[in-house]
């Protein structure tokens, strides 16, 4: 087991708490138990390197976002767009990463 999943549930809290209301945010919809919801969301931090705050939302948590996601997790959503569903865009990431320098 990858060392960073033992404190992924500390690191989902840290992400939550810690949105800087300046910085672009990227939403992540997934939910707990979700293998392919950590690899994209290791990813895509690993992309981001903290210029831009990642918002990770538990789909179970609202019935709106499950009935919308469901078994379409993960996606990742920038400006109220889907950026990428199931596997991480870098293509399409880091043409968002490049707008913002």
């Amino acid at each position: 087991m990858p060392a960073w999943h033992a404190s992924r549930r500390w690191f989902r809290h840290v992400v939550r708490r810690t949105r800087d209301p300046v910085k672009p945010t990227f939403y992540v919809y997934s939910r707990r138990g979700c293998h392919l919801c950590d690899v994209l969301l290791e990813e895509l931090m690993s992309l981001v390197r903290g210029r831009f705050d990642v918002e990770v939302r538990d789909i179970d948590s609202r019935s709106d976002w499950k009935e919308r996601f469901n078994v379409r997790i993960p996606v990742v959503e920038f400006e109220g767009k889907v950026v990428c569903q199931y596997r991480l865009d870098q293509p399409a990431i880091n043409a968002i990463l490049a707008r913002y320098p």
